[in-house]
């Protein structure tokens, strides 16, 4: 069975690498100041962040479901037969609704449609597996299967520099009563049950990013991982890291992503955080 990937754009996938492996990409939306743009598409990271530094919050904007439908039809008159589509979290977007939704609409293809519970770069490792189990000949039930057990090993932790705007966006779940007493410090975010919760309180930056490093170092001798340090528009620190999360690992196959403008909304500009999964 010929079996596509498809996944929405807060996977953040490079283009080259989309394109290495087929995958399609169905892009999110953001408005600002009453201009929509296609992230990935109409609108890169670095310059979202200029755009917002000064202005009001943007919004945020899900896939309409006609954007799935016509990336399916596409798929079936490229021949294909079966189509595994990763989204982000269903507890923080309906983008996992449009594409179920869409999936009714076409006639000839089997959709499925997986809830990665996540969203960025950790997202993104369930689309590579995919994408490469696909292109070596998997049916969708042995893909889909492969990334259920990936589940179980995936882990992912974030800071921001300002609770704010997870605030002002909804998107903070479960702790509501001590956004009061969180503002002040630089807390370990992370997502549990499909949305985003704290994990832990801590006073500064630096101690939040060395204490993610010792959640990795906790998962080191389960075998060999994959990591990604993600950042919103902080290029620099975050090679920094990288440079010592690689002497302190050296077993861990790190590399860097981004929180793009659809996230970097909800999280704000100096966000850090790192992702890891067994290879």
């Amino acid at each position: 069975m010929k079996t596509a990937i498809v996944t929405d754009s807060t996977a953040y996938l490079p283009g080259p690498e989309r394109d290495r492996l087929g995958i399609r990409m169905v892009p999110l939306s953001v408005i600002i100041d009453g201009n929509t743009y296609e992230e990935e598409v109409d609108l890169e990271a670095d310059k979202f962040y200029d755009l917002v530094r000064e202005g009001d919050l943007p919004k945020t904007s899900q896939p309409p479901i006609g954007k799935f439908a016509d990336c399916f039809e596409d798929l079936k008159n490229d021949g294909f037969e079966a189509v595994v589509v990763v989204t982000l979290s269903s507890g923080i977007s309906g983008t996992f609704t449009s594409a179920s939704q869409a999936a009714d609409l076409v006639d000839g293809l089997k959709v499925h449609v997986f809830d990665s519970e996540i969203a960025c770069m950790p997202q993104g490792f369930y689309v590579l597996r995919a994408a490469e189990m696909a292109r070596d000949g998997a049916v969708p039930a042995a893909i889909l299967a492969e990334l259920e057990e990936m589940k179980k090993s995936l882990r992912a932790y974030f800071m921001v520099d300002d609770l704010a705007h997870l605030q002002r966006g909804g998107r903070l779940s479960g702790a509501q009563a001590l956004i009061g007493g969180l503002l002040q410090v630089k807390p370990l975010l992370h997502f549990k049950d499909k949305v985003i919760v704290p994990f832990e309180k801590i006073r500064t930056r630096k101690k939040a990013m060395n204490r993610i490093a010792e959640l990795l170092s906790q998962d080191t001798g389960n075998g060999p991982l994959e990591a990604a340090i993600i950042h919103a528009n902080r290029n620099q620190e975050a090679e920094e890291w990288r440079t010592e999360l690689s002497l302190k690992f050296p077993d861990v196959d790190f590399r860097i992503s981004y929180f793009g403008p659809v996230i970097g909304t909800h999280l704000g500009e100096g966000a850090m955080g790192l992702g890891w999964v067994k290879k």
